[in-house]
């Protein structure tokens, strides 16, 4: 009986999984290097779906000691119609694998639970850095947001679907010539639109937000879509290399309005942004 891949990749979201990777991984807190390795690893913590760099503890410059840290909090998110799931919402210092939380000294500064040295045996020389706490290298281009993940993919292609916006019967936005965003393991498209094809105005706000596949994204309010002063809709001004296409477009959380797309009404996702922050 044939398989769908993304049902089995989900149905591995349970379990602790790593990858290793080629690439040279620096941690550094200003200037002094915490970790330097061509050993490192990608990984998972179950139900977490943005991975973490871990490198042998033989790479860790650092003196490590055992954390006396307070678990952080778990919160959990929609993701598609499964069972919610823990993305960086969750911060580094909930763990939801057996191990031992470490803090980390630098430069005569303890950073209390910023690393985790997982129990499993297949891991049991590595530790887990948390991404927050450091600045990284990829050989030597830095790294924002958190790590990419190899099995991760941001496809951006132009359309000539007439897409519709509206909430509450008003006419948000409409265009035929959108660029239409699939990215792996999202439960929907993104339609990013000429913003002279949006027929409401947009008003800035002082959010920003860091994608590690497609850089800083500034946000906007509408009046007529949602509560005043609430994003509902982002533009990549400059986009990342990977999807120059969607520079200066507009896109709405497609999860807060409705959107007809050649005539057909589209469902709702349920996503971590199904609820304004």
């Amino acid at each position: 009986m044939a398989v769908s891949v993304s049902q089995m990749l989900m149905q591995g979201l349970d379990e602790l999984r790593f990858q290793p990777t080629a690439k040279r991984i620096r941690a550094l807190r200003g200037d002094v290097v915490v970790a330097d390795s061509t050993r490192a690893a990608l990984v998972w913590e179950p139900r977490r779906v943005v991975p973490v760099y871990a490198l042998p503890v033989a790479d860790v410059a650092a003196p490590m000691t055992a954390s006396s840290a307070a678990a952080a909090p778990e919160v959990p998110v929609p993701l598609g119609d499964g069972d919610p799931v823990l993305d960086p919402r969750t911060g580094f210092g909930f763990h939801s694998s057996p191990g031992t939380a470490l803090t980390v000294e630098v430069d005569g500064t303890a950073l209390d639970g910023v690393a985790f040295r997982p129990d499993d045996p297949e891991l049991a020389d590595l530790v887990l850095l948390d991404f927050e706490a450091f600045d990284w290298l990829e050989e030597d281009e830095p790294i924002r947001g958190h790590p990419r993940d190899p099995f991760h993919r941001v496809d951006v292609r132009r359309s000539s679907r007439r897409v519709r916006m509206e909430l509450d019967g008003v006419l948000i936005a409409e265009s035929d010539r959108s660029m239409m965003l699939f990215e792996t393991s999202l439960p929907l498209t993104r339609f990013y639109l000429p913003r002279e094809d949006v027929r409401v105005a947009l008003t800035s706000t002082a959010t920003r937000t860091w994608c590690a596949y497609k850089g800083e994204a500034s946000y906007f309010t509408v009046e007529q879509a949602g509560e005043p002063g609430v994003d509902v809709a982002w533009s990549y001004e400059r986009p990342l290399p990977d999807c120059p296409q969607i520079a200066g477009l507009v896109a709405f959380f497609q999860e807060r309005i409705d959107v007809i797309v050649d005539g057909a009404p589209m469902v709702r996702p349920r996503t971590p942004w199904s609820e304004p922050a």
